[in-house]
């Protein structure tokens, strides 16, 4: 598939999940390849920051809302001027775009499917949001698991619509399930078992990585229950 002269890549697993890669323009024609490949898109790639392989963005997020958007760190000063990535004089129509998830090289990208609502739950339902970035401040440890503790900014007023966390409540890191430990205002502790970690980009969370996390969404519908009955 050709967008400005730039190649753009679906690059799927056997179950049908897919990734697409540098998509430069022409969305609708993506989105065509996608559905008649019978695919479901998780996550778009950037392999650099400039329009021609980024301006069908808009339109694949708008498409695929809970699509995540990624790419390397030092790719954020272009992504966020139009006239570092040229979209502004190349096309006349100023583009800049808000990363789900800032990447190193190296990174692993989690790309799973979802779980189909016909069976018995462990408790968590994880939707796909990125709800803010938290930080890795510590990690020891347990016994042949892992504790890792995380720190996020606080927002009073996002805690009281149910954006914190709660003991054996869940949270989601970087698309990763997970029961709560030790929560404060701002941070909490996740334990982690040899498998997950081995098979998920836990294996490269070391203090200082910055994640993507997700609260739980009951705690949401709680808040959001709460705030309307004293209405």
């Amino acid at each position: 598939m050709h967008c400005f002269a730039s190649n753009c890549y679906l690059v799927a697993s056997e179950k049908g999940n897919c990734a697409v890669i540098d998509p430069g323009m022409e969305p609708e024609n993506i989105i065509k390849a996608i559905e008649e490949n019978h695919l479901t898109p998780k996550i778009i790639l950037l392999t650099h920051g400039h329009y021609d392989h980024f301006c069908a963005v808009p339109g694949l997020k708008e498409h695929y809302p809970e699509i995540q958007l990624m790419a390397a760190e030092k790719e954020v000063p272009l992504l966020s001027d139009p006239r570092k990535n040229y979209s502004a004089s190349a096309i006349g129509a100023p583009v800049t775009l808000q990363l789900d998830r800032l990447l190193k090289e190296g990174d692993k990208v989690n790309v799973e499917r979802s779980m189909m609502l016909n069976g018995r739950l462990d408790g968590h339902i994880v939707q796909g949001h990125v709800d803010q970035t938290a930080t890795c401040i510590d990690k020891r440890d347990a016994d042949g698991s892992t504790y890792y503790t995380f720190e996020y900014r606080l927002d009073r007023e996002m805690a009281r619509k149910g954006y914190f966390t709660v003991d054996k409540g869940s949270v989601t890191v970087n698309g990763v399930s997970l029961t709560v430990c030790e929560p404060t205002d701002n941070t909490f502790t996740v334990a982690i078992i040899p498998y997950t970690h081995d098979h998920t980009n836990f294996c490269n969370i070391e203090v200082g990585t910055v994640v993507n996390i997700e609260f739980d969404i009951l705690g949401k519908y709680i808040a959001r229950l709460q705030a309307v009955s004293k209405d």
